[in-house]
């Protein structure tokens, strides 16, 4: 008997309803922030679900939730899969989540199918993966991974002045329960179901993407200051308008990274004006670049040049832009991707190796151990959307991949 075989469809398609009414939206999507209480209420859930199969539940000290089940080796490291619970403010049912719950289901069907595993598997849910509520994203993991240092994800602040260090307090009533654990325990592997977020495995008829690696992603902040003014006296030729020097700044670089292939992928995805009043000359502006490219020497020649079209487009205006974030593209471990390769065409189920365009835990995971991704269709590439869909039949499969690579890794 493979553990396959004794996955549930409806055990985990009704898991992920489930989840989908903790921080339900009214168009049907899912607003459930990072450390919040209906992030708690979800690992809450979680924790009773894994109990059911003997999971023993611990915590790290950045809020990475853990569900262990025990291998016959304790001296062998674990086999480690999962995603993040946490979503966008108006984000859809199956981001993040449909990995933890696929994650769930394969460890619910290997110990359906009596398999004692050699090495220890554990499920986590790492923390603010999004980024929506405490930015940069990639929180969690990062921490484990030592890429980021948990001093400062600790003092990273949201909207409202709440730092992460208080939001886990906060949750002590609801979690304080859980174990604790030391952090960056090491792994053997780590893999990691998620939607594709993306077209291609829809419009192709696949239903698995065994994922190659993930682009590259630079990110900056940037401040075009100029001088407030009246709107009716202020001569144009002697205004600092720093409303439209950041417009030639935007449109500028997407000039500059105007790209045939469609392959760069430049995005503005917040532009904050001040004082933002009708009848004010706008004395600031402050804006996100988001910029991706598969190819590294490539991506960071294009993230050098835009300290360069800034001062070039900002007229009078003073601007500073500050890179945020910097990450260099991850190919993902090459005997992983073959194992999903060989699940899949087990199960007969239709598979493309392809590269991720969106970053992911998995990514930082890369750096800690030897990590691989699968991913399952998103109707119509729509995500960070509450019209997000995945077919519970592909929800299903995944589950079903993901099983046999785990009970494999894990001996």
């Amino acid at each position: 008997m493979k553990a396959s075989d004794k996955v549930d469809h409806q055990r985990i398609n009704a898991r992920l309803d489930e989840m989908a009414k903790i921080g339900a939206t009214a168009g049907g999507g899912v607003n459930r922030q990072a450390l919040s209480t209906e992030d708690a209420a979800a690992q809450s859930l979680l924790i009773a679900w894994g109990a059911e199969i003997g999971l023993e539940p611990s915590i790290d000290e950045i809020g990475n939730l853990f569900l262990t089940l025990a291998g016959t080796d304790p001296g062998l490291d674990p086999v480690m899969t999962g995603s993040h619970m946490d979503s966008q403010p108006t984000g859809g049912r199956y981001d993040g989540i449909y990995g933890v719950m696929a994650s769930l289901e394969a460890l619910h069907a290997i110990v359906d199918a009596g398999m004692k595993p050699a090495r220890g598997i554990e499920l986590v849910s790492w923390v603010n993966e999004e980024g929506s509520r405490f930015a940069p994203s990639l929180m969690g993991s990062g921490v484990h991974a030592g890429t980021r240092s948990l001093a400062d994800a600790l003092a990273l602040r949201d909207a409202d002045g709440v730092s992460v260090a208080e939001a886990i307090e906060a949750l002590e009533p609801v979690l304080g329960h859980v174990p604790r654990r030391p952090l960056g325990r090491q792994a053997a592997c780590y893999v990691e179901a998620h939607i594709e977020q993306g077209p291609v495995l829809e419009r192709n008829g696949e239903t698995i993407g065994i994922v190659t690696g993930i682009q590259g992603k630079h990110t900056y902040r940037v401040t075009v200051t100029g001088e407030a003014a009246h709107a009716g006296t202020a001569p144009h030729g002697e205004r600092k308008d720093a409303l439209m020097a950041a417009a030639r700044i935007v449109l500028a670089l997407g000039r500059e990274f105007e790209d045939p292939e469609d392959i760069t992928r430049y995005t503005v995805g917040r532009f904050n004006v001040s004082p933002n009043a009708p009848s004010v000359v706008p004395r600031e502006v402050v804006f996100s670049i988001d910029l991706r490219h598969p190819d590294g020497a490539r991506l960071l020649r294009m993230s050098d040049s835009v300290q360069e079209i800034c001062a070039g487009q900002a007229g009078p205006c003073t601007v500073r832009a500050v890179r945020l974030y910097e990450a260099a593209p991850i190919v993902f471990d090459d005997g992983i991707q073959d194992l999903i390769e060989k699940a899949a065409s087990g199960l007969s189920v239709p598979h493309r190796r392809m590269l991720s365009a969106a970053g992911h835990d998995a990514g930082l995971m890369q750096h800690a151990c030897p990590s691989g991704m699968l991913f399952i269709p998103s109707k119509d590439g729509i995500t960070h959307n509450e019209a997000e869909y995945s077919h519970p039949s592909d929800i299903t499969e995944g589950a079903r991949v993901l099983a046999d690579v785990l009970a494999r890794l894990a001996g």
